[in-house]
């Protein structure tokens, strides 16, 4: 038996992905979460092999999830499920140690075989995804990721600075690094263009 939990943040498709694993009589999904963190405190209580994942939740996402379980559960696989067809996400998914990368328009049947290949070993790329994987790598700082994040947001420079404890004109060097690097106008269209590639 297959021991699973998915993690998602719309009820109606984390019920309806539940309930389709569900019938398969190898497949037992043990639990459910709606975000990253209640997906750790969950895992607490307990045994999973297989772990689902969409990206996008509240409070941590489904990359810092499957980073955060690599560490915590090394014996558990991570499966992002996602709507987000983007290069830059899926190679930060690989870098996390994601076993799997699928998208929510994955035939329920393809989902099950998928846990049951991963499970197994194997790693599980949508095909059309695996090709542009490497194409265009991230040319931005895991720092200068950070402050761009924020920035998007909306906080300030000043902001910025006190919640990642940095003095106002280092956030400015950063994000001027990140705006360069992007080759956008202003702090907004370089958040916009990394969000686009996936990078943030």
């Amino acid at each position: 038996m297959i021991h699973v939990m998915i993690v998602e943040d719309q009820k109606m498709v984390l019920g309806a992905m539940a309930a389709l694993l569900d019938l398969e009589a190898d497949i037992d999904v043990v639990a459910t979460a709606t975000d990253g963190q209640e997906a750790l405190e969950a895992l607490a209580d307990h045994r999973v092999d297989v772990l689902i994942t969409d990206i996008e939740m509240p409070r941590m996402s489904g990359l810092d999830l499957a980073e955060t379980v690599r560490e915590r559960h090394a014996d558990i696989a991570v499966v992002i499920v996602t709507t987000f067809a983007r290069p830059g996400y899926l190679r930060r998914a690989l870098e996390a140690g994601v076993r799997g990368y699928l998208l929510k328009d994955t035939p329920a049947e393809e989902l099950a075989d998928a846990v049951r290949r991963i499970r197994a070993g194997q790693r599980v790329i949508a095909p059309d995804l695996a090709l542009s994987a490497w194409d265009g790598s991230n040319p931005l700082t895991a720092r200068q990721r950070e402050v761009l994040r924020l920035a998007g947001e909306g906080l300030s420079t000043r902001e910025i600075g006190q919640r990642l404890h940095l003095a106002e004109g280092t956030v400015r060097n950063y994000l001027s690094e990140a705006i360069g690097e992007l080759q956008a106008a202003n702090r907004v269209e370089a958040w916009r263009l990394a969000r686009q590639k996936g990078w943030l």
